[in-house]
């Protein structure tokens, strides 16, 4: 008997996530069709083969199957971090650049419910966001009294586009108590080790939502998300970690001598991709095809190179052998750019804990507003407060911190995902922050990647200089 071909979906509608991950497993052992599995399957025999072979003899692969779409509401961008920390999930937030913050919406944690501290803390956010309204109508009218209208540019898209500006510039008032939404697409696996890492987080609030996570997705997976819980292990490398830095010497905050570093890249990365590629497309060993190309002169590395990127258009990803090769970054960047940073999940990043002691950026709009002296007077009380409430709790003093603050990352990257980052984040729509961190990152890559370096290339126009120039009185 001839077998058809068929595809088609597993309806959500009628099947439990935890249900779709059992049908797809159970294929392993069973000659039927997944419909046929799925309609032999209720919740209870479900639950039942989760117990039993995902948690029981550890295939933990099957959760993957299992796919949540989880809303977050009302809760600190500083939560966000934690929540967006995790690689395999796909998120959306509330964005600083098409919304504008009410006034009353920050969190105020329970790390600080008696006064003085309290008192102090709600005083702050209350001043900032009052300034960040009073900043939305003075950039706003600034904007436009001083630009015009583009050729065919309608009303409704000038408003817009001052509208933007306005608010890139003052999202820098914004504390990280700033109130978000999130929406979370992930499965069940990744799901289970984000509870437990939220369950492990100093801050309550995140320990908080960690908790009702894990209580809205047993609705759906009631095995798969059961046994998360707080990581003792993690607990005590955090711990241990922040004792050895005291001990020797490295507790305290240290600026550097420049906000972006290369601290290493990988010196025969040019080979090792080259090398990569006829392996694949070869039947060699890598061994073989790196020595042949350590060999070639630089002309026919360079054709190889062109025949390995050169065809890519705007809409082409490169194929995954750019990964051999990659550099480690260590940036300094304000929070705000930070927060589209995060976003770039495959690389390995390593964020130090927000504080007050890297300085502030200042954006050029604001002073050419006429609010300098205001902005920087908050941004220094706000650094006072700070080292205030970083006596009571280091942790959660952080939630008073705006934007401007500036924040330590460790970046790994390799090429590919370089590349990416740089197409992306210097286009002429990217955030002015975050564009600063592309070219700037052009830069050092293509200097240690001369044979890709037309394809390590920003968008033309600026460089990380003029951006610095342009859009920033101050940056540290």
């Amino acid at each position: 008997m001839s077998l058809t071909t068929q595809i088609y979906l597993l309806d959500p509608k009628k099947l439990s996530p935890e249900t779709i991950a059992v049908t797809f497993a159970k294929t392993s052992r069973s000659p039927q069709s997944f419909n046929e599995i799925a309609n032999e399957l209720s919740d209870e025999k479900s639950a039942d083969f989760s117990e039993k072979w995902i948690v029981g003899y550890g295939h933990s692969s099957v959760a993957e199957h299992a796919v949540l779409h989880i809303a977050v509401e009302n809760v600190s961008r500083l939560a966000v971090e934690c929540l967006e920390s995790n690689r395999l999930a796909s998120y959306t937030e509330k964005s600083s650049r098409y919304q504008i913050w009410g006034l009353d919406h920050f969190y105020t944690p329970s790390e600080f419910s008696a006064a003085p501290l309290a008192d102090l803390y709600d005083r702050t956010c209350r001043r900032l966001f009052v300034n960040y309204e009073k900043a939305v109508d003075t950039v706003k009218a600034y904007l436009e009294q001083t630009c015009s209208k583009n050729e065919n540019e309608s009303d409704a898209a000038f408003r817009m586009r001052i509208r933007t500006r306005c608010a890139d510039v003052c999202r820098y008032y914004l504390p990280a108590c700033s109130l978000a939404n999130l929406g979370m697409t992930i499965n069940a696996r990744a799901l289970e080790h984000a509870i437990c890492k939220m369950l492990s987080h100093p801050l309550k609030e995140v320990q908080h939502i960690g908790r009702q996570i894990k209580q809205v997705s047993q609705e759906n997976v009631p095995t798969l998300v059961k046994y998360a819980d707080r990581n003792e292990c993690d607990l005590r490398i955090a711990q241990d970690f922040v004792a050895g830095a005291k001990k020797l010497g490295l507790a305290s905050a240290d600026q550097g001598t420049d906000w972006l570093s290369v601290v290493s890249s990988d010196a025969a990365g040019e080979e090792r991709v080259l090398a990569a590629l006829l392996v694949r497309f070869g039947e060699c060993s890598f061994k073989q095809a790196f020595a042949a190309v350590s060999q070639m002169p630089p002309a026919e590395k360079r054709a190889l190179a062109a025949a390995f990127l050169g065809r890519l258009g705007n809409h082409d990803l490169p194929l995954r052998e750019l990964e051999y090769a990659g550099l480690t970054v260590d940036l300094l960047l304000d929070q705000g750019a930070y927060f589209e940073l995060k976003r770039h999940r495959m690389m390995t990043q390593t964020p130090q804990r927000f504080t007050a002691n890297l300085g502030y950026a200042v954006p050029r709009l604001i002073a050419e507003a006429g609010l300098l002296d205001d902005f920087v007077s908050d941004m220094e009380e706000v650094k006072q407060v700070y080292e205030t409430l970083a006596k009571a709790n280091p942790e959660a003093a952080a939630y008073i911190l705006p934007n401007a603050f500036n924040r330590r990352v460790l970046l790994e990257m390799n090429l590919r995902s370089a590349r990416h980052f740089i197409r992306l984040r210097s286009a002429p729509n990217a955030h002015f922050a975050i564009r600063r961190v592309a070219q700037r990152l052009a830069d050092e890559a293509q200097a240690r990647f001369p044979l890709f370096s037309d394809y390590l290339a920003p968008e033309p126009g600026e460089t990380w200089q003029s951006v610095s120039s342009e859009y920033f009185t101050r940056n540290f």
